[in-house]
């Protein structure tokens, strides 16, 4: 196998720290195995003296695979694993932990539920929350942070302090280790058993680290003592690649490699093996408007391809209908479905194109689990609106008990669940036990009435009306508020549920369509593991990371969508331009770049990740200007078009 000379230095790398910067497509895996055996056969270190540290269990068996097939099949004891799985296995000989210890997902999840029941924290979207208050519990031991300095971004800082502390209790009455401990609990013990740390130190001379730009802080610490005194820690990844800060990820931690390491020598993969030099030259452009990266010049082992294709279309349904267009013609053209992805930024995006897909019986595939936005709460309150006011029961001015508390208080009328008595509610006993304050009897007058009027629309305008009317959209915003979100997170949902809704004349039919829709979901969930398929990709920038397919679209390329709306800080917008990044060079051949210029009613812009590519003279690092308005058709353009 021939060798790019910088692949050479790399691999041929003896002792001592070494940073190797790997681009995209510019083999990686294949210098770590080789470097695997050139250390063994040509150095004569002892197998069982290397460490190889993966963050995925599939990373980690792939890389063992390669090795083997390097060395002819023999077995050699190099380990191969995940910072976990390695972590946990000096846990076990120390604490004689088992698999037992380790806590299940559902197990985690069940200790924060019992915490928000106990503190009877008022939250609509419970699994949501319960997700993010874990995921803010990772962050916080990950980064090793003082728990009276952390800024919660889903409740209080006081409430806050109560789930993780309660938390922390609850496990170890259970005696459970989540993967945050154990990274915790091994650096404690390397900081506080320097024998066991030397024992673990002569065990492990080499230490080679894939996806370097991934590691947080804990990690870093407890890796550094490992590697110590000698310091061959050879660590391979890509700084425009880290797009995982939500986890604990820096970027900053690998550009400060060279100062915890001065004598660490510095390798640059430049060579893109994967992709055509168009798509390679426009994700170049891109990631130049970062500031906080390492220079480098990335160069395309390939020709120069098809143009990148950028275009703007008039609205969702528009762009979605184009997609499904081109991939008809791509499959005549004799590509399979499986060489094409469409990424997009969040998970709430592809349902018009998976509606669509259905409907053509295009196969497709999605590798994150998607919300079924027909069953999210909001669309339920909405759904429980609509259902009472067309109930046999409303005409007798009643409703089920059930319904009613669910929206009674949906914007805040300040009606009291005691008010609401027996299976079924009748108005005119709620208005009785009102008698004596007329401002809350108006109220419930005023909901027949809206009741009745909502009765009669189709289910767009029934929608439209709950939201303005009976001002379910304020509702939205206080809650929002209460739970520090930015209120447009659920209005676009919100928006999402009625754009739905505009494509149906009747209850029956939307309903009908909702039933298919999430029968077709579970199937998706079922389909996961036959990846062998003939499907097209859908999945989210994120997952879209370490893959590639000859061709990508990226869709919904629209300010606050990406980079996101949350997005505010230097930090977060550079997190963004590195997804984008990432996003566009999982393309080999074909790239399609599109955005929409309307939305829900609403103008959009294109995002300015389109505009640093097209017009780089146009943009300076940190500052946002449009360039030229598109040309030609639906406002297509490729490689410019100027």
């Amino acid at each position: 196998m021939a060798f790019h000379e910088s692949q050479l230095q790399a691999i041929h790398h003896r002792q001592g720290p070494m940073m190797v910067l790997a681009g995209p497509g510019s083999g990686k895996t294949t210098v770590i195995t080789h470097r695997v055996k050139y250390l063994v056969e040509e150095c004569s270190v002892e197998p069982g003296s290397i460490l190889v540290i993966t963050f995925t269990k599939a990373a980690a068996q792939e890389m063992r695979q390669r090795f083997e097939k390097l060395t002819e099949g023999r077995r050699l004891p190099v380990s191969f694993g995940t910072f976990h799985a390695v972590f946990f296995a000096i846990l076990k000989r120390v604490y004689r932990y088992d698999a037992s210890n380790i806590a299940r997902d559902e197990q985690r999840t069940a200790i924060i539920r019992e915490l928000v029941d106990r503190y009877q924290m008022d939250v609509e979207d419970e699994a949501e929350f319960i997700s993010q208050i874990l995921s803010e519990i990772s962050l916080v031991k990950g980064e090793m942070m003082n728990l009276d300095y952390y800024y919660s971004k889903n409740c209080s800082e006081e409430m806050f302090k109560k789930l993780y502390q309660g938390y922390e209790k609850a496990m170890v009455e259970k005696s459970l280790l989540d993967f945050d401990d154990m990274l915790v609990l091994c650096y404690e013990l390397f900081t506080q058993r320097k024998d066991i740390l030397e024992a673990w130190q002569r065990k492990y001379q080499y230490i080679l680290i894939d996806e370097f730009q991934d590691i947080n802080r804990v990690q870093y610490e407890i890796v550094r003592m490992l590697a110590a005194p000698q310091n061959n820690l050879f660590i391979v990844g890509d700084d425009d690649q880290s797009i995982y800060r939500f986890r604990g990820a820096k970027p900053e931690i690998m550009l400060g490699f060279e100062k915890d390491y001065p004598q660490a020598k510095r390798v640059l993969l430049g060579i893109n093996y994967r992709s055509t030099s168009n798509i390679v030259d426009y994700a170049g452009r891109l990631i130049r408007h970062n500031k906080t990266r390492f220079e480098k010049e990335i160069r395309a082992a390939r020709g120069a391809g098809r143009p990148v294709t950028t275009v703007g279309f008039a609205d969702a349904p528009t762009e979605t209908r184009t997609i499904i267009k081109e991939i008809q013609d791509y499959v005549q053209m004799g590509y399979r479905l499986s060489d094409i992805a469409v990424l997009y930024r969040t998970s709430m995006e592809p349902r018009l194109l998976m509606e669509r897909l259905m409907e053509y019986n295009i196969p497709f595939q999605m590798r994150d689990a998607l919300p079924n936005i027909y069953e999210h709460w909001i669309t339920q309150d909405l759904l429980t609106y609509i259902r009472i006011a067309a109930d046999p029961l409303a005409e007798k001015h009643q409703a089920k008990r059930a319904d009613a508390l669910r929206i009674i208080n949906r914007p805040k009328r300040y009606i009291s669940r005691e008010a609401l008595d027996g299976q079924i509610v009748s108005w005119n006993q709620v208005k009785s036990w009102y008698r004596s304050k007329d401002w809350m009897v108006e109220r419930i007058e005023d909901l027949e009435y809206d009741l009745k009027i909502l009765k009669k629309l189709a289910p767009v305008a029934a929608v439209n009306y709950i939201r303005k009317a009976i001002g379910y959209d304020e509702y939205l915003k206080d809650y929002a508020e209460y739970r520090r979100m930015k209120p447009e997170e659920l209005l676009e949902l919100a928006d999402q549920i009625q754009e739905s809704a505009s494509g149906y004349k009747t209850m029956d039919a939307w309903l009908l369509h909702m039933e298919e829709y999430g029968e077709q979901l579970k199937q998706q969930a079922q389909n996961q593991e036959a990846r062998d398929q003939d499907c097209v990709a859908l999945m989210t920038m994120h997952s879209s990371k370490g893959l590639e397919f000859p061709i990508v679209y990226i869709m919904d390329a629209n300010e606050r969508v990406t980079p996101h709306h949350k997005a505010v800080l230097d930090a977060d917008l550079e997190e963004e331009r590195r997804m984008f990044y990432v996003a566009m060079t999982r393309a080999k051949d074909r790239l399609h770049v599109y955005y929409t210029k309307e939305r829900y009613g609403k103008p959009q812009e294109r995002s300015r990740f389109i505009d640093e590519y097209l017009y780089p003279e146009n943009t300076a690092p940190g500052e946002f200007k449009p360039g030229p308005a598109p040309k030609g058709m639906a406002g297509r353009y490729s490689n410019g078009g100027k």
